[in-house]
């Protein structure tokens, strides 16, 4: 296949693009920064363009966008899209109806939503790990002595939530309801109840102080972007600082973050690192690495999560719906279920060295064979093809 990909910042282009030029395929890329997702006619035009000049096979984006969808659908061309984030405000327009669509989504409940509003076009697909190229890096990181912690924390800290800018203009009713229902999805491990709180009273009284803006052709509502871009990071952003406090009382934190953990007073902040060159050494070195599922994400496994496992390090993670699926709990990783349950699972697997390996192993073993680039793009080829036949 002759294939055009789009380019931005997600992190899995590089290796989706490798393992699709290791199939015989054949790529070219095309990166523009974009102020919308939906519209942009000079961008539109230079795809279209491409797309006459080169007679491509199909286009791949990195989630979906509804403006590439529109041009694939006008040329007539495949529009292959798989996302990594969930949920995307991007899926929820009509052009999402178009039968070019090929839409790959690692996120189950998010598969079922779309499927039940009667896109065709949609399959459930998880992400994947290049442990070959993990490797290479850790086998020949001279320093990996710079990353050895116990503790491991890589990720956003997400201080620069646009709920803490938008809470002071509430009334008093809706900032204490809004923290009721911050406070109790905390405390819910492998579920989202955030949704269901947003009751009809409630939106009506937020639309005076919450401006809703969508692009023509999307039909995202104010229930979905306010309980992921406002309150979604807002949760995660109190997930992560207490626990990441309350663990640092009892052991050594290392925070790899661009964000302000001037708060953070007992942990190690160690800068951000480089997701291709340092991040895989910081998994592999620390002892246990955390990860802290944003409750955006309902019920997929995100990267992080095979990053770790693939990097060869022991992961201690929030608990998602679809880790049973692929992994056995306690023996490729290990889930926690609230602050003192991850303090207390901390503690015992610093001290059992041996079985803290082990469950490393396991997990490494098991992504590496099931897991990996090839496995996941098969797949989603094989659907295409066939579809097309």
């Amino acid at each position: 296949m002759y294939i055009l990909m789009y380019r931005w910042k997600a992190y899995n282009y590089r290796d989706i693009e490798q393992t699709f030029l290791a199939m015989g395929h054949r790529v070219d890329n095309i990166e523009q920064e974009l102020g919308s997702y939906d519209v942009s006619p000079e961008f539109e035009q230079t795809i279209e363009q491409l797309i006459i000049k080169n007679r491509y096979d199909m286009v791949f984006t990195v989630n979906y966008f509804a403006l590439i969808s529109n041009v694939c659908q006008r040329q007539r061309i495949k529009y292959v899209s798989w996302t990594c984030d969930n949920p995307l405000i991007s899926m929820y327009h009509e052009s999402v109806f178009h039968p070019c669509n090929y839409i790959f989504t690692f996120d189950k409940t998010n598969y079922l939503e779309f499927k039940g509003m009667g896109v065709e076009h949609i399959w459930y697909l998880p992400l994947a790990v290049d442990v070959n190229r993990l490797d290479a890096v850790i086998e020949h990181g001279a320093d990996m002595a710079k990353y050895r912690g116990d503790v491991a924390f890589v990720g956003s800290l997400y201080e620069r939530n646009s709920y803490d800018k938008l809470k002071h203009r509430l009334p008093e009713y809706l900032r204490g309801y809004f923290d009721a229902v911050m406070e109790a999805q905390l405390n819910i491990s492998g579920a989202n109840i955030v949704e269901p709180m947003l009751t009809v009273e409630v939106l009506e009284q937020l639309q005076q102080y919450f401006t809703l803006e969508k692009s023509e052709g999307s039909f995202s509502d104010l229930s979905l972007i306010f309980q992921t871009t406002v309150l979604g990071f807002k949760i995660a952003e109190l997930q992560r600082r207490r626990a990441l406090i309350e663990l640092s009382k009892h052991v050594k934190v290392n925070v790899y973050s661009n964000s302000d953990v001037s708060d953070l007073v007992r942990v190690q902040y160690c800068g951000s690192v480089d997701y291709w060159s340092e991040l895989p050494k910081v998994f592999h070195a620390s002892k246990i690495n955390l990860n802290f599922t944003i409750p955006n994400i309902k019920s997929g496994i995100p990267l992080r999560i095979w990053d770790v496992l693939g990097s060869g390090g022991f992961l201690l993670t929030n608990y998602q719906a679809e880790i049973p699926y692929y992994f056995k709990e306690g023996e490729d990783l290990v889930c926690f279920d609230g602050v003192e349950d991850m303090r207390e699972k901390t503690a015992y697997y610093l001290e059992h060295e041996e079985e803290r390996r082990q469950i490393a192993k396991n997990g490494y073993e098991k992504v590496k064979k099931h897991h990996n680039y090839v496995e996941r793009i098969t797949a989603m080829l094989d659907i295409v093809e066939r579809l097309e036949e």
